[in-house]
């Protein structure tokens, strides 16, 4: 039997002497309150797709395909249901964040039913079904933010549609006689390398991962509302799946920003910059946000690209307090150790998870609290 050679040859790129890397950051891009609410009128009036999903991704004027997001890896879209309308099931390994910015509607989940309403915010899952279904009587728009761009870019989205009736995620076949339990784990040496059996690799220690629901009206009351009230003016919105990185999900933080009226003006100066993305849905209130030396105003409904990685930036309120989320890929840096941070532009850079870390933060606090 002939056996034909079908490989593409490789490049061999000489890279010696190169000078360092240095980040290559899209620019900032604000999309407004109209333009996502005329892609909602345009997603509402359309004829109804076969399985039901009415969205529009929104992309960076520097995205390319395969990958196309509104940051580099981070995909955000546009998805509605009108009323009575659900859309068929669904799972994939993308994990999600859904923001509901108009109407209300269910989410179904492997774990339940969350019952999303206007600003609360849900986490989905890698791998585990979900359907949405609008009972109300409006249009229902969510903001779903995924890692399905940076997967899209990897070659490996992965995504099927899910029986109209399901139970549970498929568990695979179990053989108690080959599994992580039984292999070899072998210290190598005396500082803490190891060898492992392979099954190690096919059978990992599970975390539970489960959708989670944080609603609005729940974590608003914890923010500040009136000046010297002496709550927070930002929190994060924590799965303990997430562990160590901090995230709403493994590859996402979730920050929710309140600050009152009648503070003072914050002082114009230098920002600070970090190699994670933010993108901001501002909820309420005025404001600019100075990015790389551009001012770049937003009020209520707006959504910005606030701050592209490596890019320095700083945001100023205007008098009317705002409301802010920030949708962050923290987590995903943090497990690549790559998320480095610099609060002074002439401080250090210091790699967040990896050594310690900034402290001395009063900012989102009253000192003391």
């Amino acid at each position: 039997m002939s056996i034909t050679d079908t490989r593409t040859a490789a490049r061999m790129v000489d890279l010696s002497g190169d000078p360092a890397s240095r980040p290559q950051p899209w620019a900032p891009i604000k999309v407004t309150r109209a333009e996502i609410e005329a892609e909602i009128d345009r997603l509402a009036s359309a004829p109804r797709p076969a399985n039901g999903r009415r969205v529009g991704r929104i992309v960076h004027p520097s995205a390319t395909a395969p990958g196309l997001g509104f940051a580099p890896g981070i995909s955000v879209a546009i998805e509605v249901l009108n009323p009575c309308e659900q859309a068929d099931p669904l799972r994939e390994n993308a994990h999600r964040v859904e923001i509901g910015i108009a109407g209300s509607g269910r989410i179904d989940t492997g774990d339940g039913e969350i019952a999303l309403a206007h600003l609360d915010v849900a986490n989905l899952p890698s791998m585990k079904p979900f359907r949405f279904r609008n009972d109300g009587p409006d249009v229902w728009a969510r903001l779903s933010y995924s890692n399905a761009a940076l997967l899209e870019q990897l070659g490996v989205h992965y995504a099927e549609d899910v029986d109209r009736v399901w139970s549970s995620t498929p568990v695979s076949e179990q053989d108690d006689q080959y599994t992580r339990v039984t292999a070899p784990d072998i210290a190598i040496g005396d500082s803490g390398a190891r060898l492992r059996g392979y099954e190690h690799l096919v059978d990992i220690e599970v975390v539970d991962s489960r959708a989670l629901h944080w609603p609005w009206a729940e974590v608003s009351p914890h923010l500040s509302q009136t000046l010297g009230d002496g709550r927070r003016t930002i929190m994060a919105l924590y799965n303990p799946a997430s562990q160590r990185r901090q995230g709403a999900t493994h590859n996402f933080f979730v920050t929710a920003t309140s600050m009152p009226p009648g503070r003072p003006p914050r002082p114009r100066g230098p920002g600070h910059r970090h190699s994670s993305a933010a993108i901001n849905y501002h909820v309420r209130g005025t404001g600019f946000s100075t990015v790389d030396g551009q001012d770049i105003s937003w009020e209520a409904g707006d959504l910005l690209l606030s701050a592209p990685g490596w890019l320095e930036h700083a945001h100023y309120e205007g008098p009317d307090g705002i409301a802010v989320y920030t949708v962050q890929d923290h987590p995903l840096h943090i497990g690549m150790e790559s998320l480095v941070w610099q609060e002074k532009m002439d401080g250090p850079v210091l790699a967040l998870g990896s050594e310690a870390g900034q402290t001395g933060y009063v900012g989102p606090r009253e000192a003391g609290a």
